[in-house]
């Protein structure tokens, strides 16, 4: 009977593989798919929540408005039936909201844009070698922690009719007085310094601390080209802060079309005057909301405004841009 040879199994070398050896091999890997996550998450685990405050106080709020809009909502009642565009056709067609709107843009027009240049001049000057530097940044700086009541309680009576100290002053140079409170463009112009005093110095600091970012070589470099300040300013300085300007306008026109404390307070009755001639958007929201009782009318003027913000904020932003690209190819 023949006898075969057996084969023995070679050894590897290697430990067998073991019950506790698996869980090991296991926990490693597991470990190492939660460092992966972790690379992968992180980054949106820090940032979640400001999205998750802006989805809770901005974007719930927004939609929640427009849902009223759709609605026949009182203040005392709650929901009512759904009305659907009814209540857009409505403010439409009322005088009081165009009124608003021409009363808002004007407003607008004449605080932001002197807002914009005056804060320019005085980020430049703040950015000069002055005496005492601090102090003069966190002056400007008073304005805008001022309450907006308080603000235009002083202004509402810097700019009176009969007794203010801006009439009296007209009188001294022998001039006639303003009827700020009556005259429409007269009124719009003492609210635009009302905005433009608070917020020109808030301004002033975001081009400040963009203006401190440029290099200084730029600056020697014009200078020994023999560029001036004054050149400076306008072929160095201003074509390097362009994106700090389109922030600041859009922002600017944001603010300036929701625009509420400094008319609400510019009057006793707080509703923009004998005839409406100084009443915004907000505060034609504010009637429709409190006064009349009819919430989903003023939601519906609120997401007209929240529309027109939108619209022209995308204008100012295409403007501003092409204005820099074509700067930029010069």
């Amino acid at each position: 009977m023949a006898v075969t040879d057996r084969v023995e199994p070679r050894s590897t070398g290697r430990p067998p593989l073991h019950p506790a050896g698996t869980k090991g091999f296991r926990r490693l890997a597991f470990s190492q798919q939660v460092s992966k996550w972790d690379v992968k998450l992180s980054p949106y685990l820090y940032i979640s929540p400001f999205f998750i405050l802006f989805a809770v106080t901005g974007l719930f709020p927004l939609v929640y408005t427009a849902w009223v809009s759709l609605h026949n909502w009182n203040l005392i009642g709650g929901q009512g039936k759904f009305t659907g565009l009814e209540n857009y056709a409505f403010v439409v067609a009322q005088p009081y909201f165009w009124n608003a709107v021409g009363n808002t843009f004007s407003i607008f027009v004449l605080s932001s844009v002197p807002q914009v240049v005056i804060a320019l001049m005085i980020a430049a000057v703040l950015d000069a070698n002055l005496r005492a530097r601090t102090f003069w940044r966190m002056g400007v700086l008073v304005p805008f922690v001022v309450a907006p009541v308080a603000v235009g309680l002083i202004f509402n009576n810097l700019f009176a009719d009969q007794f203010g100290l801006i009439n009296e002053m007209l009188k001294g140079a022998g001039l006639d007085p303003v009827r700020w409170h009556s005259d429409s463009l007269a009124s719009h112009l003492a609210i635009a310094t009302m905005v433009n005093f608070r917020w020109t110095g808030y301004n002033a600091l975001i081009f400040l601390a963009a203006m401190q970012a440029i290099p200084r070589d730029v600056f020697e470099a014009a200078t020994i080209d023999g560029a001036g300040r004054l050149r400076q300013f306008f072929s160095v300085t201003v074509p390097m802060l362009r994106p700090t300007v389109i922030f600041v306008v859009i922002t600017s026109t944001i603010g300036g079309l929701q625009i509420f404390d400094e008319p609400r307070v510019f009057d006793q009755s707080g509703l923009g005057g004998a005839d409406r001639q100084w009443q915004t958007l907000t505060m034609y929201i504010w009637e429709l909301g409190w006064g009349q009782r009819n919430f989903g009318r003023a939601s519906a003027v609120a997401w007209l405004l929240f529309l027109i913000i939108v619209l022209i904020a995308l204008l100012n932003f295409l403007i501003t841009k092409r204005i820099a690209s074509q700067g930029g190819r010069k």
